[in-house]
């Protein structure tokens, strides 16, 4: 849908109205509740999957790893994808084709066949991610406020019920395949009916974008005197979020990395590992076994719904050191006197933690000066997927030799490497209130 230019407006931009930035705002919302609910609704069903197709941990946790393979083989062609189709087509497009790789899984009748599919899946998943948050910044830059961790909450909601509905599917005994097929055609649909109403026209430029928080101060040095902290929006980048030039930016954007993959590896130890864990190593139900990662992910939830809040009043280098604090005393106990309830509590916590760590990333990611429209975005999208390739064969290879349990130490893990670079996010961010525009 276009929009009218306003009369006031300057060169490149337009006015767009509050119900309309709204409508936007909804439309990446149910964006990222499909790409939640899509993966989420297979993942109770990996025991049954596992076991019916006689994998070992080993094999299982290699076929688990085809999903990030796929993202990180074709990953890094999202952000060309967007700049020549937009960001919203491109997310529409690679969640059907997601949906239609999800679906193969349900057929495949031995260990390639799953590989393949979830490596087509984890492919288009990974276009997805980098697509449907590169026009939920862009709804962002029309708020002048943090909104992105509250997208990241609906992907949560999306997961959460998703992962009910798959173990909900499991305890009734109703046939994979036919569970996926109403799985893969609802969230499809839903996603292409949201196209009207995401924002019309290409990707802004940086230059032409407003900005919704100041640049990042301080990254690898200390942080920027008060003098310079909030610098005026007319100022330039590279004058006042550069100091150490290139490589700055390029050390800034690995750190960037490493705690988007640790967020990624806390996620996937609750979506391929928790199941298998509460029911082979602690003997729970088959429904027991699912709330796991519904725990993990109903938490995140919470996390990312007070995330927005909680980042702009304490910034994202404190918030996301808690949230690494979270995930190492959490899972760490949990592992240390394993229970039941005892795992499903510390999955809950490690996904509070870990609830703002991959938006909170990419946002820094995407406003780092020198890169080209999404290309930050896209390389931290690209390369958070190592967490998510390296954690599922490691945690397997370690069952095998030891135990489940030992293998999961990974999370806690993963946690202390957070608290550990978080310093290179900002320590606060500035809100500006203004009526929502959109740049052309």
């Amino acid at each position: 849908m276009e929009l009218p230019l306003s009369s006031s407006a300057a060169p490149g931009s337009s006015s767009l109205d509050h119900r309309e930035a709204r409508r936007a705002r909804i439309a990446v919302g149910i964006l990222f509740f499909t790409n939640g609910a899509l993966i989420s609704n297979l993942l109770p069903r990996y025991p049954e999957i596992k076991d019916d197709l006689g994998l070992t941990n080993t094999a299982f946790g290699a076929a688990v790893a085809a999903y990030p393979l796929g993202a990180l083989l074709l990953g890094l062609t999202a952000g060309m994808l967007i700049r020549r189709f937009r960001s919203s087509r491109v997310a529409i497009a690679a969640t059907v084709i997601t949906a239609i790789g999800l679906l193969l899984v349900g057929v495949a009748p031995g260990w390639i066949v799953l590989a393949l599919a979830l490596f087509l899946a984890g492919a288009m998943d990974a276009i997805t991610d980098v697509a449907q948050n590169s026009h939920g910044l862009r709804v962002q830059r029309l708020y002048k406020r943090s909104i992105i961790n509250s997208f990241h909450a609906i992907w949560s909601i999306g997961a959460v019920i998703g992962g009910v509905m798959g173990a909900a599917a499991a305890a009734l005994g109703v046939p994979l395949l036919l569970h996926l097929t109403i799985s893969a055609v609802l969230f499809s649909v839903a996603a292409v009916a949201s196209y009207r109403w995401l924002l019309a026209g290409p990707e802004p430029t940086p230059d032409a974008a407003p900005t919704v928080a100041e640049p990042l101060a301080g990254s690898l040095a200390e942080p920027l005197p008060a003098s310079t902290a909030s610098p005026s929006p007319a100022a330039s980048p590279s004058a006042t979020a550069k100091p150490g030039g290139t490589a700055w930016r390029y050390a800034t954007l690995l750190a960037l990395v490493v705690i988007a993959a640790g967020g990624a590896i806390v996620e996937d130890a609750g979506s391929s590992w928790s199941a298998i864990y509460l029911s082979d190593s602690l003997g729970a139900s088959a429904f027991v076994a699912g709330l796991g990662f519904i725990s993990l992910q109903g938490m995140q939830f919470v996390g990312r719904l007070l995330g927005d809040r909680m980042v702009d009043r304490f910034g994202q280098r404190a918030i996301a050191r808690l949230g690494g604090a979270l995930a190492l005393v959490g899972m760490g106990a949990a592992l240390a006197f394993p229970s039941i309830p005892g795992t499903i509590v510390g999955f809950g916590l490690a996904g509070f933690g870990v609830a703002t760590l991959i938006p909170g990333a990419m946002q820094a990611a995407d406003e780092l000066p020198g890169f080209k429209p999404g290309a930050g975005l896209t390389i931290v999208g690209w390369l958070l997927r190592l967490g998510f390739l390296l954690s599922p064969p490691l945690v397997g290879a370690i069952a095998d030799a030891s135990s489940l349990r030992f293998g999961l130490i990974l999370v806690p893990v993963a946690g202390l490497l957070v608290l550990i670079f978080a310093r290179v996010l900002a320590t606060r961010t500035t809100t500006r209130t203004a009526t929502p525009g959109v740049d052309r």
